[in-house]
C-alpha cells in the first residue's frame, strides 16, 4: 500500500525526478567514479572524518579540506558544492546526514532533504551525472 505523506512529496518534488534519465547501480569506491560530480556523506563541520568522507578527503587531497574550511560547516540535510580537486569527479557535493535517534526527530526528512537538495544543487550548477554513496549508514 502507498504511504500518502511520500505519495504527496513525490508529487510536489516531481519536476526533480521527472529529469532523471538513466539510473545505474555501482558498488565500489566512489572516489574512482567518473562523473560531473559525487556526493559526500559529510560531518557538519566538514571536517576530514571516517568512512566515505575520509575517502573522499583523502582521494581530492588537502584542497579539499582548506575549501572546506573556508565555508564553515553544513547542517543537517543541506548541501555544500565544493570543487573535486584530484577526484575524477570536478565537483563535490557536501551533504550532512541525520543522527539515527529513535526516528522520531526528522531523521526521515533530513536524509530525504540530502538526496533532494543534492540533486537540486546538482540542477542548479549544470551537473548532469551524479554519485551518490549510502549516506548515514556509518557509525551514527
Amino acid at each position: 500500500m502507498e504511504n500518502p505523506e511520500s505519495s504527496n512529496t513525490a508529487r510536489s518534488r516531481g519536476n526533480a525526478e521527472s529529469s532523471v534519465r538513466q539510473i545505474e547501480i555501482f558498488q565500489g569506491g566512489i572516489t574512482r567514479v567518473v562523473a560531473d560530480a559525487i556526493v559526500n556523506a559529510a560531518n557538519s563541520s566538514l571536517s576530514r572524518g571516517g568512512g566515505v568522507d575520509g575517502a573522499i578527503h583523502r582521494a581530492a587531497g588537502p584542497n579539499l579540506q582548506k575549501e572546506c574550511n573556508k565555508i564553515g560547516g553544513c547542517p543537517p540535510g543541506e548541501v555544500r558544492l565544493t570543487h573535486g580537486w584530484n577526484l575524477p569527479a570536478k565537483f563535490v557535493i557536501q551533504t550532512v546526514g541525520p543522527i539515527w535517534r529513535g526516528g522520531n526527530f526528522g531523521e526521515a526528512e533530513t536524509l530525504e532533504n540530502c538526496y533532494f537538495r543534492s540533486m537540486e544543487l546538482a540542477a542548479q550548477n549544470g551537473i548532469r551525472s551524479i554519485a551518490f554513496p549510502a549516506i548515514s549508514t556509518g557509525i551514527f
